[in-house]
């Protein structure tokens, strides 16, 4: 005897739209499972920056090497590098010879200064020209090898009368995000009363900003201590509650001055004040001031770095504990002879190896015609 079972017709028809519920999700689900998937896979093929790209310079032991960006004779064959473990023992890198090559004919390498960017890569500018075109010159790289088209930025834009754009330094500044370029330039006749300049130059310090390096501020006066001023750069705040310390020169020359001076300011952008005595010889320009650890007859503190341009060029310092009293530190530094006005940025190890191990191309060799066989 069979014992068979039949569905209701109510039983039926509820399994049918089950099913056809089931198929319809399928038909939604699918898409969507091949979306995200296509989305996560091209998502991890995409070049992420490495990590020494994103390392900020904030974020960098204190005791990290240093590099040196500087130039030689008339700055027409590029910027060299120097790079140093402790701040004061310092050798060229690239067998001596330059590490960035200009890319224009009439294009001048002088006064070169370098700053690390929020995402770890490198900005560097510098002065493009005596006198024409009022540029200075722009480039950026990751590795500091290889270095992105130099272009001319006209930061004296809207100033007529501008007759040179000398020695830029810049500087990230975090809570406006944003960057602060500064430097030397004369506009004949703007403050009249000082004549004691070099060829009628009567300076100031101008400024501008930027985030993108394409668009900037119209120039201002940064810094105008009331005679004519080059050279100037900063150190940021050694402590919480401590001021910004700006080294410029004084480049009076009747009666002759032309020696370094600092002030003091609550931002990088001032207002300064507090402007010292002279803290170096005449004939000093192109200051830097870097924080150094002990060594074994000096305790940590700070070298002002210069270049001393005449009567026997060559590399200065100073040293300093509390950046107001300053001593002659000539006879404990070991500097490349015939480096010129630069700048100064600390490096991870790893570049600092990188550069180390840094050696010139080869000269092309020329390839004779074969003789006769």
């Amino acid at each position: 005897m069979c014992l068979c079972t039949s569905r209701a017709p109510d039983d039926n028809q509820q399994m049918q739209k089950l099913l056809l519920v089931r198929r319809n999700a399928r038909t939604l689900l699918l898409p969507l499972i091949f979306l995200f998937g296509l989305s996560a896979t091209t998502q991890s093929q995409v070049p992420q920056p490495a990590r020494s790209e994103r390392k900020a310079s904030a974020s960098l032991p204190s005791n990290s090497p240093w590099l040196f960006a500087g130039f030689k004779r008339d700055s027409r064959d590029g910027v060299y590098f120097a790079i140093s473990l402790d701040g004061y023992h310092w050798k060229l890198a690239n067998d001596g010879k330059p590490v960035v090559a200009p890319t224009n004919p009439a294009e001048l390498m002088r006064d070169p200064f370098i700053q690390r960017a929020p995402d770890g890569s490198f900005r560097m500018v510098w002065t493009w020209a005596w006198y024409d075109p009022q540029m200075i010159g722009y480039s950026e790289s990751k590795d500091l090898l290889t270095w992105a088209p130099h272009r001319q930025i006209a930061v004296m834009a809207g100033q007529p009368g501008a007759r040179n754009v000398w020695a830029p330094a810049l500087y990230y500044e975090p809570a406006q995000q944003r960057w602060l370029i500064f430097w030397s330039s004369t506009i004949p006749g703007r403050f009249p009363g000082d004549d004691s300049g070099d060829n009628g130059l009567n300076h100031r310090i101008y400024s501008t900003t930027t985030t993108d390096f394409k668009t900037f501020a119209p120039a201002k006066v940064l810094f105008d201590p009331g005679y004519s001023v080059i050279d100037a750069t900063e150190l940021p705040p050694t402590a919480p509650g401590k001021p910004f310390t700006l080294i410029f020169k004084d480049e009076r020359k009747t009666p002759l001055e032309k020696h370094l001076l600092t002030a003091t300011g609550p931002t990088a952008e001032g207002p300064w004040s507090n402007i010292s005595a002279p803290i170096s010889e005449p004939w000093s320009e192109g200051a830097a001031i870097i924080p150094v650890s002990a060594i074994a007859d000096l305790p940590a503190g700070y070298l002002a770095y210069y270049d001393h341009y005449s009567q026997g060029q060559h590399y200065g310092a100073i040293f300093s504990t509390d950046l107001v009293h300053w001593s002659d530190a000539l006879t404990k530094i070991d500097f490349p002879a015939g480096m010129r006005h630069g700048s100064f940025v600390q490096i991870t190890q790893a570049e600092y190896d990188r550069l180390a191990a840094l050696a010139p191309a080869p000269a092309p060799q020329s390839n004779p015609k074969a003789g006769p066989q």
